[in-house]
């Protein structure tokens, strides 16, 4: 499948280089002229702004993860650390696309050659405000930030493949229509940047489902990327998101593709991976590199960057959410570079990727990168407040419905701990609104971590007061609008799902399940694998799990699937479809809070913890 889109934006002539697949029109701006080149083979620019000098430096400007938030993240989603010499550290506000887009075009300044580029998840687990929307706010967002092309995520198949199509195509919702006409609204036209899915194929066809790879040229300067996701998106996707296609080995797939570039002579190469590491340090100026190159990081991109082809120049990651610059050796054992800018917009990477014209190739000795923080003490983008304020006048009549009121913050994706007071609080929703009989007769719910996308918080977000929980915000803490099952699970099968949270597929980074109210157990960090989830200690309402007896257990449709390494939650029967986790939450909310009587935080003390 390729995308013919309009050469909207001159300045620059750039290839697809996709096999089989149409040609991309144009695609971001003309950049200023003027800007000096380094090395003593450099020659001055000319009059005419060409700069045919021997070395190039060519700017690119990267992020990954935005996940629709085109306002400023709240509480904790809103924050990065800084550390200092003396090792202290500060937290700073950071994100919204009115101050990335600032930042973006201030640091485009003076640079002749720039190029943007992401790491996929840019749509998927959006707030309100662009979730509602199918996240058509967010690719116009993106297209006036001129994004020149973005690897395909994981989340960007939340919707299945026909939506990811017409993300990058244009028209109407299928179901929903076309969003905004009404009040002078064009229709959608579609992303003005290729989205790049090379080890994405259909089974039947095993043809790419976009396209593999891009070439960015200008001056005869030329760049090419290779856009994949990582290979196990299916078993974070629900199954119907990924029904029909079949994902790659990134290392095997990126590989295969820098060969067919450089048989199109592209010698200077950069991979977009969604695909990531887990750096020692929160902070995103931490030093990667200490004590030598590559130490600070780990990971499944570690392994992804020390396999992938030495021709590969850097590689753009994502998909963890953290912020680092590392330098991982490459097979040859020659350092390259591997960035990622944590999420929701909260930092940029500028890299300098210095070109040998005479080589074609990027002098890696020369190649320097930074995260930046986007800082909110510069002028807004008026462009990107002008978007948000258009889609805000068909969201806020929804957005800002009272829901319930919180005693302070409850913190899901803002909390480092195994159990988090948000999560408890979902899954005793889910219990409750699941536990009548006739709603499916749960007595346990689960639910899984990575689906919390926010915090609740405390502090108003508009005029609706601190403490108030809105529809938006709820909606953002839970936006995949999932619907709910409830299945027979043998105490047995319960178990094993419970220790499959920290082996299989979770061995390296355990996914701990939200528990609801009357199930504890003990996590014991000091074992490994599954030994650590002390079996004995596994009781409902103070008794022993009976390996033998069934159990009506209560979770989201992409648990029941097996979703996120638990395939003997899949193993259910007897399902009961029930109302979306959304609504089941928002019940909770309107049940059990009031302006005088407000949630207080959970304990979060089912699970108990040994370190």
């Amino acid at each position: 499948m390729a995308a013919t889109r309009k050469n909207s934006k001159a300045g620059r002539r750039i290839l697809a280089a996709g096999a089989g697949l149409a040609t991309l029109g144009a695609l971001v701006a003309a950049m200023p002229a003027g800007a000096s080149q380094d090395g003593a083979e450099t020659a001055a620019y000319g009059t005419n702004g060409k700069g045919w000098g021997r070395m190039v430096d060519v700017q690119l400007l990267s992020f990954n993860d935005l996940h629709g938030n085109l306002e400023p993240p709240a509480g904790s989603s809103g924050q990065v650390t800084h550390v200092h010499e003396d090792g202290t550290t500060t937290k700073i506000d950071a994100g919204g696309v009115e101050y990335l887009a600032t930042h973006l075009r201030k640091a485009r300044e003076g640079n002749r050659y720039s190029i943007t580029a992401a790491a996929g998840d840019l749509i998927g687990g959006s707030p309100l405000l662009s979730g509602l929307f199918h996240d058509e706010p967010t690719v116009h967002a993106l297209n006036k930030l001129d994004l020149d092309v973005t690897s395909v995520g994981n989340h960007e198949f939340d919707e299945g493949a026909v939506e990811l199509a017409r993300m990058q195509n244009g028209g109407c919702h299928p179901k929903e229509g076309c969003f905004g006409t009404d009040k002078g609204f064009e229709p959608f036209g579609g992303a003005d940047f290729p989205y790049l899915a090379a080890n994405v194929t259909h089974e039947k066809t095993g043809k790419p489902l976009l396209d593999p790879t891009f070439i960015w040229e200008k001056d005869g300067v030329r760049i090419g990327f290779i856009g994949v996701t990582l290979e196990g998106t299916p078993n974070i996707v629900t199954a119907e998101g990924v029904k029909g296609l079949k994902f790659g080995d990134e290392v095997e797939t990126i590989n295969k593709y820098t060969k067919i570039l450089e048989r199109k002579g592209v010698k200077s190469i950069v991979a977009l991976v969604h695909e990531g590491g887990a750096p020692a340090s929160p902070a995103y100026n931490y030093d990667c590199d200490s004590p030598g190159p590559g130490d600070g990081i780990s990971g499944p991109i570690v392994d992804i960057a020390k396999n992938v082809s030495p021709q590969v120049d850097a590689m753009i990651t994502g998909h963890t959410h953290q912020a680092y610059v590392c330098t991982v050796p490459d097979p040859s054992g020659k350092p390259r570079l591997v960035t990622s800018a944590s999420a929701f917009g909260k930092l940029y990477t500028d890299t300098t990727l210095t070109y040998d014209r005479r080589t074609k190739d990027i002098v890696r000795t020369a190649v320097g990168s930074a995260n930046h923080v986007v800082t909110r003490d510069v002028p807004k983008a008026e462009d990107m407040s002008k978007l948000i304020a258009d889609w805000k006048v068909l969201a806020d009549p929804v957005a800002n419905r009272p829901q319930g009121w919180i005693a302070a913050d409850i913190n899901g994706r803002g909390s480092t701990a195994y159990e988090k007071p948000l999560g408890d609080l979902i899954a005793d929703a889910q219990l409750e609104g699941l536990a009548p009989a006739d709603k499916g007769g749960a007595q346990i719910a689960l639910m899984n971590p990575g689906g919390i996308r926010a915090d609740l918080v405390y502090k108003a977000s508009g005029s609706e007061g601190d403490g108030v929980v809105t529809y938006g915000e709820a909606f953002t803490v839970q936006p995949f609008t999932n619907m709910m099952h409830v299945v027979d699970l043998t105490g047995a099968n319960l178990i094993t799902a419970l220790k499959q949270q920290v082996s299989g597929s979770n061995l390296s980074s355990p996914k701990i399940l939200q528990i609801s109210r009357g199930l504890t157990y003990t996590l014991d960090m000091t074992k490994t694998g599954a030994d650590r989830v002390v079996e004995g200690t596994i009781k409902l309402n103070g008794e022993p799990i009976d390996p033998a007896k069934t159990y009506r257990v209560a979770m989201n449709e992409f648990l029941s699937g097996g979703g996120d390494g638990f395939p003997a939650l899949a193993t259910g029967t007897n399902k009961l479809v029930g109302a979306s986790d959304l609504d089941v939450f928002n019940a909770y909310l309107a049940a059990h809070s009031s302006a005088s009587a407000p949630l207080r935080v959970p304990a979060a003390d089912r699970i108990t913890v040994v370190k």
